[in-house]
């Protein structure tokens, strides 16, 4: 028996209220579960209809956001955001465009999906290359020739792309006016190598994949972690600087990005480490030499392997500290003949594998039984 003293007006208020508690708990949940330990630009949500995953920061100086609905396949498609893409899950046909996709799926185990690439030559993993052979494996992209036909013929369930800003490069507009399921990354400007790594997350929800994720990257950030303990206080630091030239321009990493925190955790002194930006820093040859000339170690010089073919692509590079001692080293270890470097697959993944070699560069008496995995010393 209801009490007098609650009338059914007040009734349908308390109703109206448990309602928006409950839609409130159950977004606070989700948001909740869109957090990541690093990654910063990457927010996944969970809905009892569907996950809804969110994107920022795809390039330098963008403000957009690019949302992604992922409902299982079978289900009715539920009310979601204006502008959300859907992409039913889990997929099992997926193209991408970019060579870092493949060591994220390489590290999943779920090689089997790919039915397309982009730019094959520039891919590393050996596996890949017998499936593209054996025709089971399409190339969708040579240079800047783009096949949308070849493309809406395979009928992907997800092509995963990235964004550099430029749109003479920038390919995923195009794929979408043809209405095919095309899916922005942005690791590539998060500020830490866990963050990157922390992407595989992303890779997963696509293929419901959650907790192989989950168990791959916190052992990878649990060997990076205690890799960064070795080196926390440890002095001196030698100073450090990377890249070489392109097209008359250098592009050093800016202060805040993934290679500045790599280096300063593997006990590095980066020159630029003042710099607030993530991206890449353009600057020409005299900025450069100004600040890095008498720097102790010169890390990633573009794709040079040896001290001769670099210095033939620029005398001035033997005036740089660094290039006289002979403290030149490259991520080029795992160079195939085509050009595909694994640094930009596995090692993406494995940021621990790659801080390993940095240490053994700034500071090989902590790492005497370490032996290289993707760096070099250019001879």
């Amino acid at each position: 028996m209801i009490s007098p003293k609650i009338t059914f007006p007040l009734i349908r208020t308390l109703i109206a209220l448990l309602i928006c508690c409950s839609i409130q708990s159950t977004r606070a949940v989700a948001s909740a579960s869109g957090e990541f330990d690093y990654a910063q630009n990457l927010q996944i949500e969970n809905f009892p209809t569907h996950r809804l995953i969110t994107v920022k920061n795809i390039s330098r100086n963008s403000k957009e956001r690019f949302q992604y609905a992922l409902v299982p396949k079978g289900q009715a498609v539920p009310e979601l955001p204006k502008g959300a893409m859907l992409i039913r899950t889990p997929v099992e046909r997926v193209v991408v465009m970019a060579t870092t996709f493949v060591g994220y799926i390489d590290t999943l185990g779920l090689q089997d999906s790919l039915v397309g690439v982009a730019t094959p030559d520039f891919i590393n993993n050996p596996e890949v290359h017998e499936r593209i052979d054996a025709g089971q494996i399409i190339t969708v992209q040579t240079g800047q020739s783009l096949d949308i036909e070849r493309m809406l013929l395979l009928q992907p369930d997800l092509i995963l792309t990235s964004s550099s800003g430029n749109p003479l490069f920038d390919v995923h507009p195009q794929l979408a006016r043809s209405g095919l399921p095309v899916v922005l990354s942005a690791s590539y400007m998060e500020q830490h190598p866990l963050a990157r790594s922390e992407w595989i997350k992303f890779i997963a929800a696509f293929y419901q994949q959650d907790a192989q994720a989950d168990l791959i990257f916190d052992q990878i950030a649990e060997r990076y972690n205690q890799l960064v303990a070795d080196t926390k206080d440890i002095q001196p630091r030698p100073t450090v600087f990377s890249g070489a030239p392109y097209a008359s321009a250098w592009h050093v990493p800016g202060g805040r990005s993934y290679v500045a925190q790599a280096i300063a955790d593997a006990g590095g002194d980066y020159i630029w480490r003042d710099d607030t930006t993530s991206g890449g820093i353009p600057l020409d040859f005299e900025r450069v030499f100004l600040k890095a000339a008498k720097a102790d170690i010169w890390i990633n010089p573009s794709s040079y392997r040896d001290l001769k073919a670099l210095v033939s692509a620029d005398q001035r590079f033997m005036h740089f500290q660094a290039a006289k001692d002979g403290e030149i080293y490259n991520n080029s270890k795992q160079f195939n003949l085509t050009g595909g470097n694994n640094i930009w697959e596995r090692g993406i993944v494995h940021p621990d594998e790659v801080l390993a070699d940095m240490i053994k560069i700034f500071h090989p008496d902590l790492a005497k039984d370490h032996e290289f995995i993707y760096y070099e010393q250019l001879n």
